[in-house]
This record gives C-alpha cells, sequence and structure tokens, in this order.
C-alpha cells in the first residue's frame, strides 16, 4: 500500500503517432526555436539528410558522427558544429548514441533539444547524460538535458532491423525492471513500468515474426515511452552499473549488454523485491521472471552470453572491481562473489539463478 510518496513528471512535450516526424518544422515553430542541427549515426545519416531537407530554412544542417557511449571527442566536434553553423537547437534522429549526443551539447551549450527516436532505447524521457573519456564512463543527471519535445514516430522504426529491433526493446524493458526496485518508486512509477513492459512483452513477439507490422512497432515504441520515463524518474541501480561499466569500458553494444544482463540482475534480486517480483510475474506469466526474461530473449534470437558480443571472460574481474568501487542504490547488496557468480553466468549465456 503506497501511503507516502514524491513523483515530479518531466516538463516535456510528447507527440506519437505514424507520420509524425514528417509534422517536424511545425514542431520546431510551435517551440519557438531557430535554426536545428541535426544529429545522426553514420548509418543513418541519409534519414537525417532527409528531415534537414524537410525542414528547409529550419536546418543548420547534418552532424552525422554520433557514436555508442558518446565519446568525449565527438561530444566537443559536435558542441563545436552546433556554435560555428549558428544553430539554436539539435533535432537527434536515432536511438541512445545520438540523443546522447545532443545531451552533450545540451549540457554545455543549453541548447535545447528536439527528439526523434528510430529505436527503443528511452534515453529520450531521461535527464540522463553519459560519456565516456579515456575508456571510463562517467553519468549524471541534469534536467538541462531533458529534450523539449519528442516525436515519437512509429514507421521510423521499420528499418530497424529484427535483431537490434529486440535487444532496444528489451534494453527498454530493463529500465522499466529497475523501476518496479527502485529506493524512489511510487505508485505512478510502477504503473508505468508495468504498463510499458506489459506493452513490449506483449508486442515483440508479433514485431519478430513481421518487422512491417505497424501495430507492433507501435506498441513497442508506446512501451519503450513508458519504460524510458519510469528511467528518467527514478534512481539506477545495479543493473544500470553493470551495463555501464561493461559497455563503457569494453565498448560493448549497448543494447545487448543490456538483454544478456537483465535476467541475471532480476534473479539477483527477486529475494529482496517483492514488488518486482510479483510485477514480473503479472506481466510475464510465469513463477520465475528471471528465466521467462532469458527465455524470451533466447526465443526471438537475443544474444544471452556476453562471449558472443565480445567480452573477454579474464576481464570480469575488472568488471567486479569498478562495479564496488562506487555506491548504488539496490534492493540487496552485492559483495564480490556475488558479482562474480552473476557476470560468469551471463558471460556463458547460463540460465540465471538467484
Amino acid at each position: 500500500m503506497w501511503t507516502d510518496f514524491t513523483y515530479q513528471a518531466a516538463p516535456m512535450r510528447v507527440t506519437f503517432g505514424p507520420g509524425r516526424s514528417r509534422q517536424l518544422a511545425d514542431e520546431i515553430d510551435a517551440l519557438g526555436l531557430g535554426r536545428a542541427l541535426v544529429l545522426s549515426t553514420p548509418d543513418q545519416e541519409p534519414l537525417a539528410q532527409r528531415i534537414a531537407a524537410a525542414l528547409g530554412s529550419r536546418s543548420a544542417g547534418v552532424y552525422p558522427k554520433a557514436r555508442m557511449h558518446v565519446p568525449i571527442e565527438t561530444a566537443h566536434g559536435a558542441r563545436q558544429a552546433a556554435q560555428d553553423r549558428g544553430a539554436d537547437a539539435c533535432v537527434a534522429v536515432g536511438g541512445g548514441s545520438t540523443i546522447g549526443l545532443g545531451k552533450a551539447i545540451a549540457l554545455t551549450h543549453g541548447l535545447p533539444i528536439v527528439a526523434v527516436p528510430t529505436t527503443y532505447a528511452g534515453s529520450e524521457m531521461t535527464p540522463i547524460w553519459g560519456l565516456t573519456e579515456g575508456g571510463v564512463k562517467r553519468t549524471g543527471r541534469d534536467q538541462a538535458v531533458l529534450p523539449r519535445s519528442v516525436v515519437y514516430d512509429p514507421e521510423l522504426t521499420l528499418t530497424l532491423p529484427i535483431d537490434l529491433s529486440v535487444a532496444s526493446a528489451i534494453n527498454a524493458l530493463a529500465h522499466a525492471v529497475e523501476g518496479l526496485y527502485a529506493p524512489d518508486a511510487s505508485p505512478i512509477v510502477s504503473l508505468m513500468a508495468t504498463d510499458g513492459a506489459r506493452a513490449i512483452v506483449e508486442a515483440l513477439p508479433r514485431l519478430a515474426a513481421d518487422g512491417t507490422d505497424i501495430t507492433a512497432r507501435s506498441r513497442t515504441l508506446y512501451g519503450s515511452w513508458l519504460c524510458g520515463a519510469v528511467l528518467g524518474a527514478t534512481t539506477m541501480s545495479l543493473h544500470h552499473k553493470l551495463c555501464h561499466v561493461l559497455g563503457g569500458s569494453f565498448d560493448l553494444p549497448h543494447a545487448q549488454v543490456h538483454t544478456i544482463v537483465l535476467p541475471h540482475v532480476v534473479a539477483f534480486n527477486a529475494p529482496a523485491s517483492a514488488g518486482m517480483r510479483s510485477a514480473l510475474q503479472e506481466v510475464l506469466c510465469a513463477d520465475d521472471p528471471a528465466s521467462a526474461l532469458w527465455e524470451l530473449a533466447r526465443s526471438l534470437g537475443a544474444p544471452t552470453a556476453l562471449a558472443d558480443i565480445g567480452m573477454q571472460e579474464r576481464d570480469l574481474p575488472a568488471v567486479v572491481d569498478a562495479v564496488l568501487r562506487e555506491p548504488y542504490a539496490n534492493p540487496r547488496s552485492p559483495n564480490a562473489d556475488d558479482l562474480r557468480s552473476l557476470l560468469t553466468r551471463a558471460q556463458r549465456g547460463q540460465r540465471p539463478q538467484p
């Protein structure tokens, strides 16, 4: 029973629906912005160029150099490009890498962001920024990096390959899971987490069977929106700590790391979080939510072993040391042996155990 809690809503505008990205110029005008630098990864430069062309005089050009984990050098280059081109805003077209780059510009230059997600990462809904320098990923929270507007267009996810769609969606699911056991959870957060997780779990098998199913794409994107909002409203815990160390220090693919690690963290935390366990039991229709998540990933062809995405088992002790070095919130405090066991099972793709 919730009797005492705090919840703060994110101050942003959200538009959702197929074709919404074609109204981006109107969104720029509605926000009172002038010229926006369009950000993307190299792979998504053609889409960014189309969006820049549609913006016409509202475009300050394209900066197509976003990378995973936002290397500090990439952030410096983007900040300079925005300044040189006289941009007063950024349009971040893509997933967490591109939106993270927009946040890096907002953090130091104060330029507002209009986020146009093409994946299910959920970064657009959070005040969390990350920068990687010298192989170490630093993260923080600052309301200045929250997008002013988020334009969700499920049509833009149609070109996201099935394997990346699955990993990206399970990454979003991880946001909801962590929100369910966060120390600052609330009934509002739990409602969003449960509904977002349910939307993804129900839609993902349909999406994996037919990547052109726009209804499944829309439902998954809706779920990722809610899951991202959960992450933005709560404190990150063990799951994200592990994933940030693995991704930032070893340059592993972000969504796949979350997909692999999630069932093992759920198994570890389940004995200490009855609320998370019962919510996931309901969503997954399973008594053992950790195994159900692991089976879901396997059934959809997602990776289940860190070894399969480039991690070396000899490097796991360094991960354990890094995770233990800085405190973080978690319902159950792991020691070095706990982390070694959890990471070894994740490294080898074994079924999760408490």
